[in-house]
Formats: C-alpha cells, structure tokens, sequence
C-alpha cells in the first residue's frame, strides 16, 4: 500500500485531459485548503476530487471490499469515507461547490463531460473536442 500514490493517480489524470481539452484550465492539490483538493478552480469557487472506488467505498463492483481480512479493510475505508465527508463539509462550509468524479464514471467520457460542463459552466475557449 506504501506505493500507492495519492497524486497524479491514473483516474486523476484522466480528468485532468478531458477538462484541459474542454479549455479548463485549473490548480492542482492546495495545500491551504482541507483535504489538498485533486482540482481547483479559485475563480468560480469549485473543487473537484477523484476518487478511486475501493479507497473511498464507492458502492459499485470496483469499490467491494476484499473478502480476506476485513477486520482490517472495513474500518479503514470507513474512516476514508468520514475523512471525504469532513472534508466536503469543510469546503462548504468556505464557500466552496465541490464534485466527487468515481473512477467507474471514467468509462463513459462524453458523460463525463457534461457532468463537468455542468458543474463548472461555461468556459472561455469554445469547446473542440
């Protein structure tokens, strides 16, 4: 588990290419923000975070938990998903609109870039995609 990153996960990265190709452009990870939001658009108020399904107990096939060991597994992604709702309340509680993108909804692209323009609004550069 020690080499699972945190940063510039393959679900991140994802997201990243499709809202820089709608013409998106954002900040990475704020430390001055709770939680170190995955994607950040100051101007508009709005954070996006991308989660893997089974580290934050998405309730899809991806986020079931092992069948080995859940006296560990259990607690463990228990407390990421309170630590998610802490941090989206947080955020809020700032002012903040925030979006949580599941790795399983980055199968679909082109949903995933309505649910993104939807959330975001428009953007400056027209779309080409």
């Amino acid at each position: 588990m020690q080499s699972v990153g945190t940063v510039d996960t393959g679900p991140e990265m994802v997201v990243r290419r499709v809202l820089h190709a709608m013409g998106y452009r954002y900040r990475l990870h704020r430390k001055d923000l709770p939680g170190k939001p995955d994607i950040v658009f100051a101007k508009k108020s709005k954070i996006i975070f991308v989660h893997g399904c089974f580290w934050h107990g998405h309730a899809c096939p991806k986020g079931r938990l092992p069948k080995s060991r859940l006296e560990y597994w259990e607690p463990k992604i228990d407390r990421n998903r309170h630590r998610d709702r802490c941090t989206e309340d947080a955020l809020r509680l700032r002012g903040w609109d925030v979006l949580t993108v599941w790795q399983c909804e980055l199968k679909d692209l082109h949903s995933l870039r309505c649910r993104l323009s939807a959330f975001l609004g428009p953007c400056k550069k027209p779309i080409d995609i």
